[in-house]
């Protein structure tokens, strides 16, 4: 698909209700080679909401063919209806009437991998944000609330399954073709549809609601992954519970369904009762799946079945509102995994993205608040600022409210908007209705792009311990100017040795103080020199600044009782000694200095080991980056390696000894294990490099000997990231095993992509290799993403090559998927910050792509950055 017409702005500011509403859908679907025919009954009426009554009726569609029309059974002549554009105007339409349609498509060329599509075999599709407008004509907006009633057709031995939403109500058998019928009994906007076709495996169970009802549980596969289903399975389970208990929320259908696709854009769709999943959010087993993976399959499964009420049974009025149902449903999902796991850990891994990842996105071109102002595809908005902090801009009203007072909030808002199009103002008048909380100030939060950085500066006399906080949002892209934010602050303080010291005359030894004003002054007695926690849990997403000394971020790394502000304080000890390498310090006086805290982390790793892992992670190179201006990324790495490799010298006994402690014992998925696999990887990486004498056998054996692919992956990486002996016959040997098993080869062609001094020339060999399909996200993004944005020495070559290569990836890319093609190229973003040689290479790179003929999706990413270089 490409765009021939410029793509128009959307602007919140514009916004009308729909001029025409439609209660039911019925859709037919005759699935055959080639050519799909689908047929659709809509009943519409006049929207009473609307402020006028215009004459035509216009309805979306994009790449159908009209094989029939008509209104009121009376077919429509040429001159009664207009198709140009992906728009279908309908002409002098009465007040009520019934829409019938017969369009056909071709599923099979779609690509794009929007609306209805083939992967391997199987017939499925991908609705949000716009997608149904490539099945049939509809007024595709998420304002539009339908009940559907849906008939799939197909052959029974090419597809003996036949899946869309609701509950089967009827089928039957014409020939060597059969029909299923499914009911939908809850109105939705056209965006939540789904239908899947193909020969599918299916492992079943049932769930007993907290009423009593029994709900059939099923998970589709491919016949050869249903032995990696029992996960999902399991974690859909738990979720279904944790919803009844946390929130009170009650599955509402008879079955409840997923469909793993080899093909997909996104990790899942919470589409109602037959959910969509990337095979890499459901498929799970020790033998093809890592502790990462298990997780992310559980807290995918956990999101999506969320959704049913953040999202399905309670939507959003307009795309603008996107925030309101996922930053909400990613808090209910951080929630959940905080509850299956350790709170502390969930939190740290969530804050470390989010500061890595979002606050990069915040500080640059492609900057947007979490409830955008305006955009030219929707699609290019499903971004980390309208996920994680979304979801923080949630948690932040959790915390001001109390969790039995957001429970009612929360109760409220489900109740009150059940089956409607609502707004993030309505769920914030409800916080602020049953929270009894004036959240005037914080609804900025959701206006405001950037990070706000609050800047602390403390004094102690005759007692009296004084922080003055102040705060400051940089301007971003259309907003030059920021109001202050209400911001939750939550703090204890220490003494030197450690204990908690009393902030008020009721002993309460923390406190979340309400930062709301530009500047603000607090005052506590205490009888010494307190050391700051600030910011605990990481109430609030900013920057903060407080010049710390390293004796201070001692103290809170061996004491603070904190999980946050404990991997927080090793962070920043961390960050100041690669500064400080990079400006020209010897790393081993650096490294020195650090050796009796994480000596402390270590005694007590046995309590916590997948805390003190986190803890003992330096910085990731795209996080430490974000202190050099301008950005020179090899001189980042350099640092980097210089500490690492000290690090690992100078504790190498220590790291020894990890896997003394904690050795290999029969795999499970549970925390404590995937806590000390974590740890013994992380002390084989410091021995790595160290450079250890021999090392290199004891990876291999390790990688020959694991029986379970966290252990075998992660010996390979380090095999091939430090170029150790034995690692061309490791790849060679995981190539061979695991060729017939599509996730496990995507880590095969990740671990290359990410090796530091990986060349152009081994990229394009890895795009050039037989099981590389630029048509399959999955297998793009673990070459292309991994290089583009975990890969930060090789791709910002000095040479320029990287961006070369990037550059021409996009220009196929696009051809294919414009929505992935659009999302990897917000790697661009970074180009303001680089260093003038890189980023001049950088930005003939994105002028040549401008140039030609890009879709409307990469169009509107590479013009923001422009803008902004």
């Amino acid at each position: 698909m490409r765009d021939n017409h410029a793509p128009k702005t959307i602007r919140l500011d514009e916004y009308r209700p729909p001029a025409f509403l439609v209660d039911t859908v019925e859709l037919d679907f005759d699935l055959r080679p080639g050519t799909t025919t689908v047929t659709a009954q809509l009943n519409m009426r006049r929207n009473p909401a609307h402020l006028d009554s215009p004459a035509e009726c216009v309805l979306n569609g994009v790449a159908l063919v009209i094989k029939k029309l008509s209104i009121n059974q009376s077919e429509l002549a040429a001159d009664q209806f207009d198709y140009a554009d992906d728009v279908l105007t309908l002409k002098d339409v009465p007040d009520a009437f019934v829409l019938n349609s017969v369009v056909e498509i071709q599923p099979e060329k779609n690509t794009a991998l929007e609306g209805l599509y083939v992967s391997k075999g199987m017939y499925c599709t991908q609705c949000e944000a716009e997608g149904f407008r490539h099945i049939t004509f509809f007024p595709d907006r998420p304002d539009v609330l339908s009940k559907f009633t849906t008939t799939v057709r197909a052959s029974k031995a090419e597809y003996p399954l036949l899946l869309s939403n609701g509950n089967p109500v009827e089928q039957g058998e014409d020939g060597d073709r059969h029909w299923v019928r499914w009911e939908d009994p809850f109105a939705k906007p056209c965006y939540l549809f789904a239908l899947v076709a193909g020969d599918l495996a299916c492992l079943e169970d049932t769930f007993v609601t907290c009423s009593g009802r029994t709900v059939a549980l099923r998970i589709y596969a491919e016949q050869r992954d249903l032995n990696k289903l029992g996960h999902a399975m399991d974690s859909l389970k738990r979720a279904m519970r944790w919803d009844e208990d946390v929130y009170g929320r009650e599955y509402d259908l008879d079955i409840y369904m997923i469909v793993a696709v080899s093909h997909f854009n996104m990790g899942a769709m919470e589409n109602k009762g037959l959910n969509v999943f990337n095979t890499s959010c459901v498929l799970a087993h020790p033998q093809t799946t890592t502790d990462a993976g298990f997780q992310r399959v559980e807290a995918v499964v956990a999101h999506e079945y969320f959704h049913n009420w953040s999202g399905n049974r309670v939507t959003c009025r307009d795309w603008f509102q996107l925030s309101l149902k996922e930053g909400f449903t990613v808090f209910r999902d951080q929630s959940f995994s905080a509850d299956m796991h350790s709170a502390a850990v969930k939190r740290v891994e969530d804050v470390d993205l989010l500061r890595t990842v979002q606050f990069a996105e915040d500080g640059g071109p492609m900057a947007h608040p979490v409830r955008p102002n305006s955009y030219q595809k929707i699609d290019n908005f499903y971004t980390v600022t309208i996920y994680e902090k979304g979801a923080e801009v949630v948690r932040m009203q959790y915390n001001l409210l109390g969790a039995e007072k957001f429970r009612h909030a929360s109760d409220a808002y489900f109740e009150r908007f059940d089956g409607q199009a609502v707004t993030c103002d309505d769920f914030v008048n409800c916080m602020e209705e049953f929270g009894g909380v004036d959240l005037s100030k914080f609804r900025r939060w959701y206006q405001q792009a950037g990070t706000p950085r609050v800047c602390v500066e403390d004094d102690f006399s005759n007692g009296v311990y004084t922080l003055r906080i102040s705060q400051q949002t940089p301007p971003t892209p259309g907003q030059g100017e920021k109001l202050p934010l209400m911001i939750p602050f939550s703090l204890a303080l220490l003494d030197e040795e450690g204990n908690k010291l009393a902030l008020d005359k009721d002993a309460a030894y923390q406190k979340m103080l309400i930062v709301d004003e530009a500047c603000q002054t607090f005052t506590f007695d205490v009888p010494v020199k307190p050391v700051p926690s600030m910011l605990r849990g990481f109430s609030a997403p900013v920057n903060l600044d407080y010049d710390y000394t390293d004796a201070q971020l001692a103290v809170l790394l061996a004491h603070d009782d904190d999980g946050y502000s404990r991997w927080n304080a090793a962070q920043q000890l961390f960050h100041g000694a690669v500064q400080r390498v990079a400006r020209g310090a010897d790393a081993k006086d650096e490294v020195a200095a650090l050796v009796a805290p994480i000596e402390s982390v270590l005694k007590s790793a046995e309590a916590d080991p997948a805390g003190a892992a986190l803890i003992l992670t330096l910085p990731s190179e795209v996080s430490l980056g974000e202190k050099f201006t301008p950005l020179d990324p090899e001189i980042v790495a350099q640092a980097r390696a210089k500490i690492e490799q000290q690090i690992g010298q100078q504790l190498l006994e220590h790291w020894r000894k990890i896997a003394i402690r904690f050795p290999d014992t029969a795999y499970s998925a549970d925390a404590l294990s995937i806590g000390q696999r974590s740890l013994c990887q992380r002390a084989l990486a410091y021995r790595a490099a160290a450079k250890e004498e021999q090392l290199d056998l004891l990876l291999m054996e390790r990688y020959h000997s694991a029986d379970n692919m966290t252990a075998r992956l992660g010996a390979l990486r380090l095999l091939v990231w430090n170029n150790l002996s034995g690692s061309d016959e490791a790849l060679k040997h995981f190539e061979q095993e695991w060729r017939e098993e599509a996730l496990v080869m995507d880590q095969w062609f990740a671990v290359q992509a990410g090796k530091p001094d990986v060349t152009e020339q081994e990229i394009r060999a890895l795009f050039a290799h037989e099981l590389f399909d630029w048509s399959t996200p999955n297998r793009v993004r673990a070459v292309l993403s991994t290089f583009i944005n975990g890969n930060l020495t090789a791709f910002h070559s000095s040479n320029g090559v990287g961006y070369q290569l990037f550059s021409e990836s996009l220009s196929r890319l696009d051809k294919i998927n414009p929505q992935i093609a659009a999302r990897l190229a917000g790697a661009f973003a970074i180009m303001p910050r680089l260093e003038s040689g890189r980023r001049a290479l950088m930005n003939q790179q994105v002028a040549s792509l401008r140039s030609g003929s890009c879709s409307a999706n990469l169009s509107e990413v590479l013009s923001r950055v422009v803008v902004q270089s």
